[in-house]
């Protein structure tokens, strides 16, 4: 099966590739297949709802199958005006890159003692035609509680910034530090996902095209 992923996120894309190879799904990026990302008012109240949003605008631009995933990032203990949410990258009206992202949350974590828990819950949206379409949100494709330090790694991978600032519970190393467990722990439940669609046994329920394609 050959999915585009719409997304403009180069780090996700290989991240996504890696995680559904022994699946057989050929995962391709917009510019492979002359793609322009399309603008989208990412304005949904939850990862589902913008998830939804950019699996939409792309197939309308793409005109082939495509999926997009959306997360939300919830910090315990922070206010609920305070909470990143669905936008994580967003603060202020403004639009942070890598380091900014860094900064920001790093400093959050020092507000509240040097470290905070937090979680990221995400969502999947998957258009094979116009009248196929998945969608699915839940703690099994969410990742595990982790903590945001305020001493960022020395590495940094480029599309996931908060890497620098995440340790694992348990261990109490950086995810960076622990490349393979990051890719089990948060792409398990997406490959369980793909799964159930490839071989149609108990999958997602189908979304009516009716009231799924604003």
């Amino acid at each position: 099966m050959r999915l585009l992923y719409g997304t403009g996120n180069p780090g996700k894309i290989e991240a996504m590739r890696r995680a559904l190879l022994d699946l057989g799904i050929e995962i391709v990026a917009p510019a492979e297949v002359g793609v322009r990302h399309p603008a989208v008012d990412e304005t949904g109240r939850d990862p589902l709802e913008n998830a939804r949003l950019k699996a939409h605008a792309y197939y309308r631009v793409a005109r082939m199958p495509v999926f997009s995933c959306d997360s939300g990032l919830y910090i315990e203990g922070l206010d609920d005006s305070r909470q990143p949410g669905v936008h994580v990258r967003n603060v202020d009206g403004r639009y942070l890159d890598d380091e900014e992202m860094i900064r920001y949350y790093s400093g959050i974590a020092r507000q509240c003692g040097g470290r905070c828990v937090a979680r990221y819950k995400n969502a999947i949206c998957l258009l094979l035609d116009e009248d196929t379409i998945y969608e699915h949100e839940g703690d099994d494709i969410s990742g595990e509680r982790f903590i945001i330090t305020s001493t960022p790694h020395q590495s940094r991978r480029p599309g996931f910034p908060l890497d620098s600032l995440s340790i694992h519970i348990g261990s109490g190393e950086y995810y960076l530090d622990r490349a393979a467990l990051r890719v089990t722990t948060t792409y398990e439940g997406f490959r369980k996902f793909f799964r159930r669609v490839l071989t149609a046994m108990d999958p997602p329920t189908p979304i009516s095209p009716s009231n799924a394609l604003p």
